[in-house]
């Protein structure tokens, strides 16, 4: 694959120690920017390939693998879609997604695990809750629930994306009860039961202690209580897509949403002079799939992209309902033969590593003349901590 024009690396390197040396930086967020930074150069070491038809000789450079990374995602990314596809069932699939109102955005940057969590938590339950009530389903479901925390404009903006199977088990479990089609669920519904259960939640996180309010926030504390009950009298964001074609549509849009950065490097339109131009998309105008062009400050686009480091060891990806991990196996058994298709076994942990390094095992074709393949000939040790990452 061809080196994107501009990389949020280079952005890293040119301006990454301005902006330590300005701003107080955690840990987390120190490592994140090294990792893509040296992200395949030769800091990570690597291996060269050769072309016995052109004898084209190349060095590959080992990738960071950080999360967070632009240029890792892809592979995680087949690893994770592999498993999914001996998931999928031949139904209708619905895609929902929570948002919280931007009021508690600034609260939501200071205290990540907690709020997210509580995101996370009430958008399943508010799920399940429905989809168990006999007046709207009265099913057992399954989904995904994928965290994002940024706009376009890469601004904080923290939801939840939901893909949930359209219909579920019956209470007994013997019968499939399949939703209306194109139908799922109220969405006023969805919203009103997410509004109460996410402000229970972050009330009780505020009487436990559990929530910071650094800086500017301190002023916030004292009224926390006033806006959490502002906030319980207006609509809340809950958005139903209509649903998927079938399974082919469903994997396209898990490829496109699970393994996700804030902003990757084919969105970055230029970078010169201490200003970084990237391309957005504006979804609250008339013309909301147009694309559109921001320049903001190095810094300031430093300052956006760090506002979506993950906690560590945070999960962005979890399983509800059907698809939880605990019975995952036996469950979606049950349901291929409630809805009369033959049972497919999931792959298991140690059948995906061996798909996975067989993947890895396949020697690329070669850049230079097409026909020939990338044989590994040699090794680059890792050279630690260069002050001049090599991306060639």
């Amino acid at each position: 694959m061809a080196r994107a024009a501009f990389e949020v690396a280079d952005i890293f390197r040119r301006h990454g120690a301005a902006y330590r040396a300005q701003h107080r930086v955690p840990l987390e967020q120190h490592r994140l920017m090294r990792a893509i930074e040296i992200c395949r150069t030769a800091a990570l070491g690597g291996h060269i390939e050769f072309c016995g038809h052109c004898q084209h000789e190349r060095n590959s450079y080992n990738s960071c693998r950080n999360r967070h990374c632009p240029k890792c995602l892809n592979r995680e990314r087949n690893k994770w879609l592999a498993r999914r596809k001996g998931e999928l069932l031949p139904v209708e699939y619905f895609h929902a997604v929570f948002t919280i109102p931007e009021q508690l955005n600034r609260l939501a940057l200071a205290n990540k695990e907690t709020v997210y969590k509580i995101l996370f938590q009430t958008s399943a339950e508010t799920l399940q809750t429905i989809a168990r009530d006999p007046k709207h389903l009265g099913v057992e479901i399954g989904f995904f629930s994928i965290l994002h925390t940024w706009g376009q404009n890469l601004l904080h903006h923290p939801h939840v994306h939901c893909v949930a199977t359209g219909g579920g088990l019956s209470p007994d479990r013997k019968t499939w009860i399949g939703c209306r089609p194109g139908f799922f669920l109220s969405v006023r519904v969805l919203s009103r039961l997410f509004r109460r259960l996410f402000l229970s939640a972050l009330r009780e996180a505020f009487q436990q202690n559990r929530l910071k309010f650094p800086g500017q926030l301190q002023e916030q504390e004292t009224l926390l209580p006033q806006l959490l009950s502002q906030l319980s009298k207006i609509e809340w964001v809950v958005y139903a897509k209509p649903p998927f074609g079938g399974a082919n549509q469903v994997l396209e849009y898990l490829g496109r949403y699970t393994h996700r950065v804030a902003l990757s490097n084919d969105r970055l339109l230029n970078v010169k002079e201490g200003e970084v131009t990237f391309q957005y998309k504006d979804y609250r105008s008339h013309h909301r799939h147009k694309s559109r062009s921001m320049t903001v400050t190095a810094d300031e686009f430093i300052r956006r992209f760090l506002l979506h480091a993950i906690p560590p060891g945070f999960q962005r990806i979890r399983h509800y309902g059907l698809l939880a991990s605990r019975n995952k196996k036996q469950t979606l058994a049950l349901c291929r033969q409630l809805l009369g298709i033959e049972c497919e076994l999931l792959p298991t942990r140690a059948e995906m590593e061996n798909y996975h390094q067989q993947a890895l095992a396949v020697a690329p074709l070669c850049p230079q003349c097409g026909l020939g393949l990338m044989v590994r000939i040699g090794t680059i040790p890792a050279c630690r901590w260069p002050n001049q990452p090599d991306s060639s």
